[in-house]
């Protein structure tokens, strides 16, 4: 699993990041901190794409991609219905 964090400053960019990442599977903790627990060719795809935006970063912009262990992660409070799983009919 994958935690992903970013502090974007251009709107328009932050939005755009925000969409590719969630459309590669990533769900929001927080704001700008999200959660992908993906395959590897997925991670290995956005990492990718992440690299290919930062050509567009300011000094002000950056993204950090932390490895978390699932089995030693402890979530308290909101985060823990994730963990779930959900069935719909």
């Amino acid at each position: 699993m994958k935690i992903i964090s970013y502090d974007i400053s251009d709107d328009r960019w932050r939005a755009r990041f925000t969409r590719m990442l969630v459309k590669h599977g990533a769900i929001r903790l927080q704001y700008s901190v999200y959660e992908v627990a993906n395959t590897k060719r997925v991670m290995d795809n956005l990492t990718a794409k992440i690299e290919a935006w930062a050509k567009h970063f300011t000094l002000d912009d950056s993204v950090i991609i932390f490895d978390v262990d699932e089995n030693k992660m402890i979530k308290y409070g909101n985060a823990i219905h994730r963990d779930k799983p959900v069935v719909f009919l």
